[in-house]
């Protein structure tokens, strides 16, 4: 449908929403239970492991990816960042293709798609590579 994705991710799930500029598809991942932990206190320069089941739900993340260019990743807590540190040390290939990760509520999965399409219309029009409307 698109090259272009939005990812609005929290604790308890991921959605995925492929998109053009009059329709869109949406992906839903349920996370496992407990599987991301927010402001844990830990030693100096220990970072905690990531479960079997928080690598398995951020690759089935990343396998849905695999075929857009450019992803925007959304959400309220951690989740957004843990995901994308996710990328980095397992999948580059996807971590090179989010453009930008932001913070997020809990809107509407139509209030996600416009929001992605209104930042990707402009960041297209920053590069020229759309006409300005």
């Amino acid at each position: 449908m698109s090259s272009h994705a939005v990812v609005w991710l929290d604790q308890e799930r991921a959605k995925i929403f492929f998109f053009d500029r009059d329709a869109f598809d949406e992906k839903d991942f349920h996370a496992p239970k407990h599987h991301i932990t927010s402001h844990a206190k830990h030693r100096e320069n220990h970072h905690p492991r990531e479960s079997r089941e928080q690598k398995e739900f951020f690759d089935s993340v990343a396998k849905t990816l695999a075929t857009v260019d450019e992803v925007l990743v959304l959400g309220p807590g951690v989740a957004k960042t843990q995901l994308l540190k996710h990328f980095h040390l397992r999948d580059p290939k996807i971590a090179e293709k989010v453009l930008a990760v932001e913070t997020s509520d809990h809107p509407t999965p139509g209030q996600i798609v416009a929001h992605a399409r209104h930042y990707f219309q402009g960041k297209d029009q920053l590069l020229g590579t759309v006409p300005l409307a």
